[in-house]
């Protein structure tokens, strides 16, 4: 009798599955014949990515499929992540770690005449993200796997990212970001699996047989949601989760008499509006129709995935009242939101739950996260707009404010200056909905991403809500992921500190302490150095290829790779420059610690004031670079298109590492968590995460400046005066002078005068001015260390040692104890199946 794939009693396993190196390389040659229809004299160094990525995903595939039955047959209870982000970055070397047979591949692709490391370099980073809340839910996706939770990430399959950042004299271009271009290996489209979207239309009101009032919501406009899955592997685990996108699909097909009669745009108009939902991932919204575009696509992808998260939990549950027992929804941020009245729609509108009922429901299954402090960046949208694109959705919030506001009139009777704080409708010249509000009453739990950020969320914007539901509040410090951000990203160190204690701190970040008394041996000093000049002549010689300029390894790598924004002061960093440059122009001769001060990071499209700052970050770096009085003192770089990739060139190379945002405004930060990890040396505020930094590693590993968050109150409260600053320090004032006058922008004169007057007349709200002093002179203090270089190097080792509070691992873990009540699924394999 012949083995047939689905007889368990005569286990099928194809010999291309086997993980040794001859049957990966069977696997490779039979994918590159017959998948892509190549053969070695032919195949391209992407055919090649191709191959490896199909071997690999065969491998894991198995694992996804059991992975699936499991959560199934043990009835687990199940976290579905939302997200408008997943910045995945590359997958197939993060894939080969996670199943542990990195030197299998790498023996196989060897022995074929190939190099690993090339063929994983042409893969492009995947455009679903664009910063740090992106990253997060990558590395979330990350843990839960490994840690073998029951876990989804739902968003949306953006077909072009943010855009691809190119710098044409000093500016930044956008450039569309086409990273499926040459298609995804990883991705299982799932043509099957298809959910309608509806917009626009009315509101029906009716009795139902019992006299209830009912709602219908009628003659809508319908986009059908195509699922796209994508497989997570957790690391040396029998777990893969998987990661469902959405994208846009036509419920209909061109219209074939518009095509007939030759008017071709006419005939595929509604299919192309229909696309339009998926297409980028943040269209412009400074229009009508980009915000009316930016709320479809949050509504799109939530609407698809709550229609999934209920498929999937109907097929075991006879009662809507299990959801909560059975599924958390998490809300990264506010964008997904709207899955709050879409979810009261469905229970009260299709299966006729009475209100509260629906509401107890509601507020058990979902939990938020906040990501920001500053009152502008909270998300709101105007009634007007939810009106046209959602009514009944607007009818529903109306009702969830009606009963809170209620709520809050017991609670605290007569206060009228409370219900408008506190109400989900800003009452302002144009009504507005206030998406954190709907998020804070149609949550059980609310978390801010590090302490600080937490605290100042219940004392500021949050107040009054956590005043009067103090048990909804609490705290998750970010984390990262050490697979991808020392693993993945610092082979080198990685197999120094594998050598010394073991392998076990990659799933478990708090045996780094095990490294800390190896800050004390020399020999181990004098390897972590020589790994760390490896990484940065790695990085010089990438800087070369890619920029056209010299940089030395052995000056001082002072990073600062992050979104271009004021508040996290790329601007300030720069004022020191200028400083460094005038005065190794005003002394020549003196001895100073040359340094290569790295920048990268995008602007929005729409934020001009960012994107001045990156030219004039350009134009320095052209002056300083040109001047041969500097030589190699002094460099600025400016790395364009900053993504997951280039972080991993840039993290390992860093000595130093910029978090010098205005005390109060950085919610956490993960940057600060990767570049520690790999033993760079942080200057920063006490501000997000740097303060948890600071508690771990201490004071004297650490280099703290400027004004705290209760200082920073202090000014703005007792009148802050810039021309203060600018007046009392002469070299602050040379700065600032050189820029407003044209000395980095001789072509235009008054080109960077807008940087200088929101620095100056325009009050600098983010407080630069206040800080430089202190700034500049703990700089000094850090070229006095870099001269010691036992010393850098032995506070450099204690900061990695020092960064096991900062793993994803250990996040995730309190998410799912303390948020989600979620427990481990073991995924067992038949082991004649491997």
């Amino acid at each position: 009798m012949s083995k047939q794939p689905g007889d368990k009693s005569q286990p099928f396993k194809p010999h291309y599955l086997g993980l040794d190196s001859e049957a990966l390389k069977k696997s490779l040659a039979t994918r590159l014949e017959y998948t892509v229809g190549k053969d070695t004299y032919t195949a391209t160094t992407r055919d090649w990515f191709n191959v490896a990525s199909y071997v690999v995903r065969d491998r894991m595939i198995e694992r996804w499929m059991e992975t699936m039955r499991t959560y199934y047959r043990a009835d687990a209870k199940r976290v579905y992540y939302l997200s408008m982000e997943f910045l995945i970055g590359r997958t197939l070397m993060n894939s080969v770690i996670n199943m542990g047979i990195y030197d299998e591949v790498s023996q196989a692709v060897k022995e074929m005449g190939l190099d690993i490391e090339k063929i994983c370099d042409i893969e492009p980073d995947a455009g679903l993200g664009n910063g740090g809340l992106g990253r997060l839910a990558a590395c979330f996706l990350d843990s839960m796997a490994t840690l073998g939770l029951p876990g989804y990430g739902y968003g949306i399959r953006y077909e072009y990212g943010m855009f691809r950042q190119a710098i044409e004299d000093g500016y930044q271009i956008e450039h569309p970001d086409n990273w499926l271009r040459y298609g995804n290996p990883w991705e299982f489209s799932r043509p099957e699996v298809l959910y309608p979207v509806k917009f626009h239309g009315r509101v029906v009101t009716y009795s139902d047989e019992h006299g209830k009032p009912r709602h219908h919501w009628v003659d809508t406009d319908e986009v059908m949601a195509m699922a796209y899955d994508t497989p997570i592997p957790g690391y040396k685990t029998n777990t893969v989760n998987n990661m469902r996108l959405w994208s846009a699909k036509s419920s209909r097909d061109f219209d074939l008499r518009y095509f007939n009669e030759g008017n071709y745009i006419k005939a595929l108009e509604s299919e192309s509006e229909s696309e339009n939902i998926s297409k980028v991932l943040y269209p412009d919204d400074t229009t009508h129709m980009g915000r009316m575009l930016r709320l479809k696509q949050q509504y799109f992808f939530v609407c698809a995935s709550l229609q999934d998260i209920l498929y999937r939990f109907n097929k075991l549950q006879q009662s809507m009242d299990e959801i909560p027992n059975k599924v958390a929804i998490q809300l990264n941020d506010t964008h997904p939101a709207i899955a709050i009245p879409e979810l009261m729609r469905i229970l009260v509108d299709i299966h006729r739950l009475d209100w509260q009922h629906a509401w107890d429901i509601t507020t058990r299954t979902f939990a938020y996260t906040n990501h920001t402090l500053m009152p502008e960046a909270l998300e709101t949208w105007p009634v007007e707009l939810f009106s046209q694109l959602l009514p009944r959705h607007l009818q529903i919030i109306y009702e969830i404010n009606h009963h809170f506001l209620n709520d809050i009139i017991h609670r605290c009777p007569g206060d009228l200056g409370l219900l408008r704080e506190m109400s989900i409708i800003n009452e302002g010249p144009e009504r507005s909905i206030r998406m954190a509000h709907l998020a804070i009453v149609g949550s059980h739990k609310i978390n801010g991403v590090a302490a600080l950020h937490t605290e100042l969320m219940k004392s500021t914007i949050f107040s009054h809500f956590a005043r009067l539901f103090p048990e909804k509040f609490t705290n998750k410090t970010n984390g990262v992921t050490p697979r991808r951000w020392l693993h993945h990203a610092n082979p080198g160190l990685t197999r120094l500190i594998s050598d010394h204690i073991g392998k076990e701190w990659i799933t478990d970040l708090d045996q780094l302490r095990k490294v800390a008394p190896l800050a004390s041996d020399g020999e181990f000093r004098r390897q972590f150095q020589l790994i760390k000049q490896s990484n940065k002549e790695r990085l010089a010689a990438i800087i070369q290829r890619r920029l056209n300029i010299t940089v030395n390894p052995a000056s001082m790598f002072d990073v600062h790779i992050k979104r271009m924004h004021e508040y996290k002061r790329q601007l300030l960093n720069l004022l020191h420059v200028i400083t460094l440059y005038n005065r190794i122009r005003s002394n020549p001769q003196d001895s100073c610690v040359p340094r290569t001060v790295i920048f990268s990071g995008k602007a929005a499209p729409g934020y001009a004031q960012a994107k001045l700052i990156i030219k004039l970050i350009n134009n320095v770096a052209d002056i300083i670079n040109h001047d041969p009085v500097v030589g190699d003192r002094l460099k600025v770089v400016f790395i364009p298109n900053y993504d997951v990739s280039t972080a991993t060139d840039i993290v390992p190379a860093a000595d130093l590492s910029q978090q010098i945002s205005t005390a109060g405004m950085e919610a956490s930060g993960t940057g600060n968590m990767k570049l520690a990890l790999n033993g760079a040396l942080t200057i920063g505020t006490m501000d997000g995460a740097n303060i948890e930094i600071f508690e771990e590693v201490g004071a004297d590993n650490i280099f703290i400046f400027g004004n705290t968050t209760q200082q920073v109150s202090e000014l703005r409260r007792n009148g802050y005066n810039p021309w203060d600053y600018y007046y009392g320090n002469p070299e602050l004032r040379q700065a600032i002078d050189m820029i407003g006058s044209g000395f980095f922008s001789p072509e235009d004169r008054n080109l960077f005068q807008p940087i200088t007057r929101r620095l100056t007349e325009q009050g600098d709200y983010f407080m630069l001015l206040a800080d430089y002093k202190s700034y500049v002179e703990t700089q000094q203090q850090i070229s006095a260390l870099y001269l010691n270089r036992d010393a850098w190097a032995t506070k450099a080792i204690l900061n990695t040692a020092h960064m096991g509070k900062f793993s994803s691992d250990r996040t995730i873990r309190e998410y799912a104890s303390e948020i989600w009540n979620v427990k481990p699924v073991k995924i067992q394999l038949d082991d004649k199946k491997g």
